[in-house]
């Protein structure tokens, strides 16, 4: 009789940084080269949302210590992820084109400096996951630590992702329709639904999902026995949730979103 005993896979660093980033940059880089060579920018969002269930899924399988916590975080980043990669590629598709690039699309260097954007984004952001799936963390026999599933920052970082997961989801959604209603001249922003309370609802839910995921991860380092290094580590990756607020409110989402916005409603009203 054999008993196969699969064991975490050490590649590069304990904690996976220098192996998330390598495969961060090769998946980046190839869809710059696909989106550059054909022209074609439908893909950018997708590759971008797809490089999360990506880092996510390749993490949890080569850590091989599926504690329940590991579990969970895992298949919580890439539900958030298939829905952000499938709802930017449906609504790419119907609209035909990205005009975010229209201005950048023929020029190599700007077009790529996009694409490097999204490597930071991607692998800055999945930190607290990387982190928690990697050896340093979560391999019990090499001073990784499992606290008991079920900890108070267990249940506020999974309520923390539930309540951002459904406001990003349903903001999306209602946006997407009211865009695409006949009755629609684009003559004033949505005001209507969960836009009747935020300017940027998406935003507010997209960074409750990512402090949600912080502060899931966090358990080992708060509840267990980790090295002095490894708690650092995950202290440390508070940097995804605070990339994301700078992100988004002062660089690729609020600022980018109404500029057009505001010179459409200028242009209407003028």
């Amino acid at each position: 009789h054999f008993i196969c005993i699969m064991l975490p896979v050490y590649s590069i660093d304990r904690f996976y940084l220098a192996l998330t980033l390598l495969v961060t940059i090769g998946y980046q880089l190839l869809g710059f080269a696909i989106a550059w060579t054909f022209r074609f920018d439908k893909i950018t969002d997708f590759t971008g949302g797809s490089n999360f269930f990506l880092l996510a899924l390749l993490t949890l399988l080569i850590g091989d210590t599926f504690h329940v916590r590991n579990i969970v975080a895992s298949v919580l980043v890439m539900v958030w992820a298939v829905r952000i990669a499938g709802f930017l590629l449906f609504r790419v598709l119907r609209r035909g084109s990205d005009s975010r690039f229209d201005e950048i699309r023929s020029h190599f260097f700007k077009f790529l400096g996009f694409w490097i954007g999204q490597i930071v984004w991607v692998w800055t952001v999945s930190l607290p996951l990387t982190i928690l799936n990697s050896p340093a963390v979560s391999d019990t026999n090499n001073g990784g630590s499992d606290p008991l599933f079920g900890t108070a920052r267990d249940v506020t970082g999974i309520v923390l992702w539930a309540l951002g997961f459904t406001v990003e989801a349903i903001a999306d959604y209602q946006k997407f329709s009211w865009k695409s209603s006949p009755t629609n001249d684009g003559g004033h922003p949505i005001n209507s639904g969960l836009w009747a309370w935020s300017r940027h609802p998406p935003y507010f839910g997209e960074i409750m999902c990512w402090w949600g995921i912080w502060i899931l991860c966090l358990s080992p380092t708060t509840n267990g026995s980790l090295p002095h290094s490894a708690k650092a580590a995950q202290y440390g990756a508070i940097m995804s949730p605070l990339f994301t607020v700078l992100i988004l409110m002062f660089v690729s989402g609020i600022p980018s979103a109404e500029k057009p916005q505001a010179k459409r409603y200028y242009l209407k009203t003028h």
